[in-house]
């Protein structure tokens, strides 16, 4: 059901500019960002394809300020946490964006409610991400591994493409914003400026695009 919204919100970031979806849509989400007009319909995405499917009860939007409680009959054991499109400041210059997502499991028999949700990160029991560039690409990890999955779009599948994703143990890039860097507490002002001008060994490259999906996946 992920996978269903995931394929339709890369449809529509790529008729975006055709479809009139760029843009402000008037609202400020709960993060306390201007929301566009793709957010808008993202969102609505994900939670009309998670209610559907029957399998989730409860489900947290970083555009909604409330938990949503799925209708009893549609109600299953799933909580699924989520950022349906993050980076959305680069939505109108065309760079990269994606979607978040992690999935818990509800542990207890009572009704619904915000402190299932609230639950440590151990409890995963499957997260990832969307990314939405070149081509779109999914990368989901069900606690035994980190895949990556490409969407064919002849065929409006996704195919296996990258197994077993590692996370070098060293890398020779950093990313974060530096123009706040005036607002940066000491400890992060020293560790970039290691990284920028070491004293021995080449210094770290730069690269920040201002989606976290985009910056992560490099």
């Amino acid at each position: 059901t992920i996978l269903t919204a995931v394929k339709a919100v890369s449809t529509a970031v790529r008729k975006a500019g055709i479809a009139k979806l760029y843009g402000i849509a008037g609202q400020t989400n709960v993060q306390g960002e201007e929301v566009k007009k793709l957010d808008v319909l993202a969102n609505d995405l994900f939670i009309n394809m998670l209610k559907s499917s029957y399998a989730t009860c409860l489900l947290v939007s970083e555009e909604n300020e409330n938990v949503i409680e799925v209708e009893v009959e549609k109600q299953g054991k799933y909580i699924v946490c989520f950022d349906p499109l993050d980076g959305s400041s680069n939505i109108d210059c065309l760079v990269s964006i994606g979607s978040i997502f992690a999935i818990y499991r509800k542990t207890t028999s009572d009704p619904p409610s915000l402190k299932d949700a609230l639950q440590n990160g151990r409890n995963i029991v499957a997260a990832g991400y969307a990314l939405y560039g070149s081509a779109t690409m999914v990368v989901l990890s069900t606690g035994t591994g980190v895949n990556g999955f490409m969407l064919d779009p002849a065929i409006g599948e996704f195919i296996l493409t990258d197994p077993g994703m590692k996370i070098k143990p060293r890398g020779k890039i950093y990313s974060i914003n530096e123009g706040y860097a005036s607002l940066w507490d000491e400890a992060v002002l020293e560790y970039v400026k290691q990284k920028k001008y070491p004293s021995n060994g080449k210094p770290y490259g730069a690269r920040y695009i201002g989606s976290m999906v985009a910056d992560v996946h490099r």
